[in-house]
């Protein structure tokens, strides 16, 4: 089973997660950014994710719904660089934290047929990146790549 790492090193505004898929970039990147795909896998188990928008493209925006019993959670960005399965640069921002803004880089590596995506997300401070850690997203992340890694078994 692949294990996904999130690590927040104390006194930085970045949190780095990692994760391998028995999969190769290309696969990993399309899941990873096909609109008809997304809502399968990105979240935690018990939600429902509503797209309003995702365009994975240079300037492309995204715009999604988390839906559960406390309620909705409404996340959106814009994607500043695509490149098929290398890279995304993308911002991140959770509409119940308006003035909170990421950046997050992510990688994907080809491992001769497997792939590890990394994400390096960089926050405006410390108090934003332990607020965002403090708001159960390790949970999030764990499932969505759980989802995600059936997703590509299928």
């Amino acid at each position: 089973m692949n294990e996904t790492t999130i690590t927040a090193q104390p006194g930085t505004p970045f949190i780095d997660i990692v994760r391998e898929f028995d999969a190769p970039p290309a696969l990993v990147f399309r899941v990873w950014t096909d609109p008809e795909l997304v809502p399968q896998w990105l979240g935690p188990s018990g939600t429902t994710l509503t797209l309003i928008e995702y365009e994975a493209t240079p300037g492309g925006r995204y715009s999604y719904i988390h839906r559960d019993q406390s309620g909705e959670h409404r996340f959106r960005g814009v994607f500043h660089t695509v490149v098929a399965g290398e890279r995304i640069v993308q911002t991140f921002q959770y509409d119940g934290w308006p003035h909170d803004v990421s950046l997050e880089t992510l990688t994907f590596e080809d491992l001769g047929g497997r792939t590890r995506v990394h994400t390096h997300a960089v926050f405006g401070s410390v108090d934003s990146r332990d607020a965002m850690i403090e708001s159960g997203m390790e949970h999030g992340v764990h499932d969505s790549m759980a989802r995600l890694d059936q997703l590509l078994a299928r």
